[in-house]
This record gives C-alpha cells, structure tokens and sequence, in this order.
C-alpha cells in the first residue's frame, strides 16, 4: 500500500485565483463608494434573490468585506464570506467563510471537520463564480454598478 502524498499548496494559483477576485470586486466597491453596505439582486424578476455586501473594515491598505447571500432555505443555510482585499498587492482572498470562523491554506485529511484538504483554494474558486455570476445577473437598486465594467 503506498503512502498518500501530502497535499502542497499551489501557491502560484492561488495568488492568480486572488488578483483575478480583487479585479472582479473592484467595481462593486467603486459602486458601493463611502456606504458601508449594499444590496445586489441577483436572479430573475420572476425568482430574485438578494446578495447583501457590508464594508467591515478600511484602512489605506486593506478592506474587509463580507457578501451573505439570502437564505433560500430554512435547512440550507445562506452563503457568507468574508474577504480581505490588500490594496498594495491588488489581492482579494476569502478569510471567513460560513459557518466556519477562519479559513486555513490547508487542512489535515481526514479531519473532524471534514474540511478539504484545499478548502482556501476551494473558497476562492467559488468566490470567483460567485462575482462571475453577480457581473452577469445582478443588479444594485441604488445604482447600476454594472456599468462601470461592461463601459454600457
């Protein structure tokens, strides 16, 4: 029986998965200006939903932000995630997600928790998909922040 490999982080990847998130949060910050919170409906107008974006923390070279999606069901509980952007380096990574209080570059397998052994990796990705599909389907009732990436 051969022995598993230990999981190495690809570092490079992740750095990639992080500048490409802080490219694709830049615009709903611009939208967002000196507010501390923000509601994007996303979906349908016959089925939406509401993405809630709340600033936690500015200083000159970070913001924290944390984007909590509606609850859709009761037994399911809504998406949260807190993610730091640092200004200097142009990266945005995921540091909280729920129901979890902080989110490791990489965990044991198996573990009590049953966290992956590239959850970070894992949170980002989906971090990615998440403002991927706010660009494409959502929409701010105070302002079409949209707009300020498509040039429309």
């Amino acid at each position: 029986m051969s022995r598993r490999e230990r999981y190495r982080l690809d570092f490079r990847a992740l750095m990639t998965q992080c500048e490409e998130n802080y490219a694709r949060l830049l615009p709903l910050m611009k939208a967002l200006g000196e507010r501390d919170s923000m509601a994007v409906e996303v979906g349908h107008e016959q089925h939406p939903h509401t993405l809630q974006m709340r600033v936690l923390e500015r200083s000159p070279y970070t913001t924290t932000v944390r984007l909590e999606d509606q609850e859709l069901l009761e037994a399911l509980p809504a998406s949260r995630l807190t993610v730091r952007m640092y200004h200097d380096a142009r990266l945005a990574e995921v540091t909280e997600a729920r129901p979890f209080r902080r989110v490791n570059a990489r965990y044991a397998y198996p573990n009590r928790n049953m966290h992956q052994r590239d959850e970070k990796v894992q949170w980002n990705r989906f971090l990615a998909e998440w403002l991927r599909h706010l660009h494409d389907h959502g929409r701010d009732s105070g302002q079409a922040w949209r707009q300020q990436v498509t040039g429309g």
